[in-house]
């Protein structure tokens, strides 16, 4: 099968448009490709963010994918910094890559104006590290949106400019784009979901009955605010109420209470069985720890061997 690989960065939980995002297709991906997917802790670092916090988060992440359906019988699911080889490969990218690629970089902008008292040389080499997560395992796919493509770019840049100056080694990565939506923000439609919107601006999938109806009810209903809502009601609830909910919107006859009480059912079905599992999960931090130990172990692997034929290309082993 084909190899196809990502990782997610263990900052907050979860939340309603993480899961269309990504990990829902992740989990359909498990059936299609040799997937590998990993928590991205070493890029966290690039933010402020304690020790004991990136240890909490990172535990918190595992267990939410494995709820919401990543198998480790099905996929390598490992921490980045448990295999070594991602910031080795990663240097070894920066030394071929020019500083002004990186400095074009849209993230690398965004992330700096986000946080200007801590533009660290971490955020400006963060694609390098990307890119060796990647060719690391050599491997021909990413899932991405279609926000995430530049960064995929670098990516098949720094292949080819390896494969270049060396020999040929890495493939040039192919995206597999999804067509995954978009949610807006609850309080600010015009915006994408977001946590740096805050807690309001989106549904966490650990949240509570109580919070969950209480962000939906206060949601904003302008025209983008119902679009919005109806949208996550079509991936939540019921079709037939979905189809009948749009036709009252277009005729102005939709009631906004009625579709955010539905929204709201339909979400916290949606979440019980998920949340059950975390549950569970939590309760037995050993098996946890274990599926991220296997996974590392087999991931590893395949590191250290093409690693190995790197060290002897660029003529330091």
């Amino acid at each position: 099968m084909k190899i196809l690989i990502s990782g997610i960065k263990p900052t907050g939980h979860i939340h309603l448009g993480n899961y269309l995002g990504a990990v829902k297709n992740w989990v359909d991906l498990q059936n299609k490709y040799s997937c590998s997917f990993f928590i991205a802790d070493l890029h966290s670092l690039t933010m402020k963010i304690s020790a004991q916090e990136l240890k909490q988060q990172t535990f918190d992440l595992v267990v939410d994918l494995l709820a919401m359906g990543i198998d480790p019988k099905k996929s390598i699911f490992f921490r980045q910094s448990d295999v070594w080889g991602h910031a080795e490969l990663s240097w070894i990218f920066n030394c071929l890559i020019p500083v002004a690629e990186l400095e074009r970089m849209t993230q690398f902008k965004d992330e700096s104006a986000r946080q200007p008292d801590n533009v660290n040389a971490g955020l400006l080499t963060y694609p390098a590290l990307q890119a060796a997560d990647i060719l690391l395992y050599r491997a021909q796919y990413v899932p991405v949106g279609h926000d995430q493509i530049q960064h995929l770019e670098l990516s098949r840049v720094i292949a080819r400019k390896f494969n270049q100056r060396y020999q040929k080694f890495f493939p040039e990565v192919q995206p597999v784009l999804s067509d995954s939506p978009r949610l807006m923000s609850l309080n600010n439609p015009q915006k994408k979901m977001s946590k740096s919107l805050g807690e309001a601006s989106y549904i966490a999938i650990r949240d509570k009955r109580e919070i969950i109806q209480a962000k939906i009810k206060k949601a904003v209903t302008d025209e983008q605010g119902v679009k919005n809502l109806l949208e996550l009601y079509s991936y939540f609830g019921d079709k037939k109420k979905h189809s009948q909910m749009t036709k009252d919107f277009s005729t102005g006859q939709l009631m906004n209470v009625k579709l955010k009480e539905e929204l709201s059912l339909a979400i916290i079905q949606f979440l019980e069985p998920i949340q059950k599992k975390i549950k569970e999960l939590e309760k037995n931090p050993s098996r946890v720890n274990k599926i991220l130990k296997d996974g590392a172990k087999k991931a590893q692997k395949i590191a250290d061997k093409n690693l190995k034929e790197v060290r002897k290309m660029i003529g330091v082993d």
